[in-house]
Parts: structure tokens; sequence; C-alpha cells
């Protein structure tokens, strides 16, 4: 298409190539081979002298058309897509990093993300250096000597902290660092981290894109050089190709991407306003209420607060699981970004692993509750939670010794 279009228009229409059939939907090309015309085609192909699909892990006709409507919708010069949200972490980072680099990432991140900083890279000789991502004094200190990637995510899992992506990304640049931004919970509808000075985005497809607990999927995106020159070559030799049907679930996904994001938005700030009011909560995190402390930054770069609500529940351990257990309509599930009202326990599912000590330092507590909110009506969500919180707020009578 020659116009620019406006991201709904981009959901529904970028990246559709139909093939001679002239088929409405995008066509599924589920083939893991190409055939060729002769025996020199094949040789051309091989020697990138002729553009020919090759083998469904190298590219797919599906995949490619999810390649090029999420580069359009981000505003990337170039898209990978991925078999997960973490095999694009993975290969964002491990594609670009070798022995003696150094890494500087934000403390709050996704509890794999932030086993991939803390164990996998230390193993093959990168420097991994951790700071608090709302710090800018300790970025200024960690970006003060040469380091070659700065890894961050904004808002945070789960703790919805907010880190300043172009002052970040300025000083990473100083540092000669390329700088690559987690934007799952943001999705690129209301975050636009390229355009805050980011040179890298990675996603999870599986959460809002595909938004509907189906398949699981990623996508890395970035400059044509950088996307052609160094991440595809892991890409194609390593393996993390995407199905060409999740791309097919996913692209279908995206054409209600922006009615789904507006309205669990509406929603979630909704139901963020109502658990600040119970007395069984002391704490609620939600980025563009006026008593986030990084309200200001998040209304500066995102265009809506989001669709995750974070809070404390009085009582620990205990009184949360007593609420989670009472839901009715919520499910308990450490998935987000669905159609669905998903709420988890970060302490003993997703930042299980990262430590007592370090999920301390994040502040998350064992009354710790992320609430990904969906398209229910927010007011039969409101009740759900009213009535789970009225039980975690009474306390189970000991057993009889």
């Amino acid at each position: 298409m020659s116009r620019k279009f406006r991201p709904a228009t981009q959901l529904v229409r970028g990246g559709l190539s139909r093939s001679h059939h002239g088929e409405t939907a995008e066509a599924l090309f589920l083939t893991s081979g190409f055939v060729y015309d002769d025996a020199e085609q094949a040789e051309a192909t091989f020697k990138n002298e002729v553009q020919h699909y090759q083998y469904s892990r190298f590219g797919n006709p599906t995949v490619a058309m999810l390649e090029e409507r999420l580069a359009l919708l981000e505003g990337a010069e170039a898209c990978k897509a991925t078999a997960t949200g973490m095999a694009a972490v993975h290969a964002a980072l491990l594609s670009h990093l070798k022995a003696g680099d150094r890494l500087v990432a934000s403390r709050a991140l996704f509890g794999s993300c932030h086993w991939i900083v803390s164990t996998l890279l230390p193993r093959y000789g990168i420097e991994s250096v951790f700071v608090d991502g709302a710090d800018l004094e300790q970025w200024k200190g960690a970006l003060s000597q040469p380091t070659a990637m700065v890894l961050l995510e904004s808002p945070s899992n789960p703790m919805l902290e907010m880190v300043d992506i172009a002052a970040v990304a300025k000083l990473a640049h100083a540092a000669g660092a390329l700088v690559v931004v987690d934007n799952v919970f943001a999705t690129p509808l209301l975050q636009r981290p390229l355009e805050l000075g980011a040179d890298v985005v990675v996603y999870s497809c599986t959460k809002h894109m595909d938004g509907q607990g189906r398949v699981l999927g990623g996508a890395v995106l970035g400059r044509a050089q950088w996307v052609n020159e160094v991440l595809l070559p892991f890409i194609r030799n390593t393996g993390p190709s995407l199905s060409p049907f999740n791309a097919w679930v996913v692209l279908k996904g995206l054409e209600t991407l922006k009615l789904r994001v507006d309205q669990m938005c509406r929603n979630a700030a909704a139901v963020a306003d109502f658990l600040a009011e119970r007395e069984e909560v002391s704490r609620v995190l939600y980025p563009f209420r006026p008593d986030h402390p990084q309200q200001k930054l998040a209304m500066a770069q995102m265009s809506a607060g989001g669709t995750l609500v974070t809070f404390d529940i009085r009582g620990g351990k205990d009184a949360c699981f007593r609420f989670m257990n009472a839901l009715e309509l919520v499910d308990v599930s450490n998935n987000l970004g669905d159609s669905k009202s998903l709420a988890t326990h970060p302490a003993t599912t997703t930042h299980m692993r990262v430590g007592a000590e370090e999920r301390a330092r994040l502040g998350i507590g064992e009354g710790t509750v992320r609430l990904s909110v969906g398209l229910e009506d927010v007011a039969d969500l409101i009740e759900d939670l009213a009535i789970a919180l009225d039980a975690a707020a009474v306390a189970q009578p000991r057993a009889a010794e």
C-alpha cells in the first residue's frame, strides 16, 4: 500500500499479501518446505541471488505477513517473529552479545528474563549489571563505562514500574549500547519505544496480540541492518521459528487488538479505582492513577494506563490465597493480556525463582496480586473482586489440636 495508514487500519490491512486465488482472509501456508522450478533456481536461492522461500524455519509467507504487519504497527524497519516471547528476548540478546561484553538491565524484569540476565549470560562470559529502573542516577553510574546492551521493561512485570526510556536511551547510546525494550505490558498501541530512542523492541505475541489464550509467539523489531545482519543469522541457525499456524492466529487476533486494548484499559482503570477504596487493600499500582509514584512519566510515555493492575492485600499470603480462591469470574492464571481477566500471585509463580531477597528489592510481597483485566462487564468484575476481598478479610479458624 502506498498510503500511510493509522494503527487501527494497519492492524486489519497491514502486510496483507494475497495469493493468486484472491482470498479475503490471510492465507495459511502450513508447509515445512518449498519446491523449486529447477536445480538452478535452488542454487540461486541458496546463494541469495533470487528471492524464493526455502524452508519455514527460514521464512514462510504467513509468518512474513505477520512480521510486516507488526513492523508497520511499530514503525520499525524490520521484524522477525519467534516461537515465544522468551525466544524473542533470548534471540535479541544472544545474537548481539559475546564473551567479554557488558549488559546493563533494569532489575524489574519478568522472571525468565531476570534468569537470562543473572544466570545464563554470565555463563558465557558476559557481564550483567542490574540497576533500579526508576533511578536515573543508577543508570548514569552503570553506563559511565562502555556497554554493549541495555535491557529494560516498562511498565515492569509485575510492579508496573516505569523507566524513562528517552533518558536511558541517551545514556546508553553514549556508552555504545544497543537499547532493547520489552514493551509487552504497554503494547505497540500505548507506547512507542523506538520513537523514544530505543533500538530494539521485543514482544510476547502470546499476550495482547493473540490475546485470547490460544497460541504462543514472539517478535523482535528494529532497524533493517541489525535485524538482517545480526538477528536473522542467529534465528535461522538456532531455530526459534514461529509456526505458520500460530502466525495466522496472531494475525487474526491483531484485527481486534485496538478494540480489546481500549476496553481493557477502561476496565483496568475502573478496577484500580475500586480497589483503592477497599480496606483489605494496602496498595494499588496503576500507571495513570495520581497515587502512582511515576504517574507523570507514565502519562508522558504512554497514551493510556494499560490493562494490568497490581495491588497488595493485607494479611500476606494466607489472605491473598483466600482472595484468589474465592474468585468466581476471574481465573487464577499466570498469563496476561487475555480477553478473560486473570489473577496471579507473583511471589509463588512468575517471580518465585528470583528469590525472596530480590523480590523484596522489587517490592513483590507475599500479599501482592497481579491482575490482568479482561473484557468482562466491569460491574461484574468489581462484584467478583468485592466478594473475594470479603473472603480475604475473614481469617480461617485454626484446626483443633
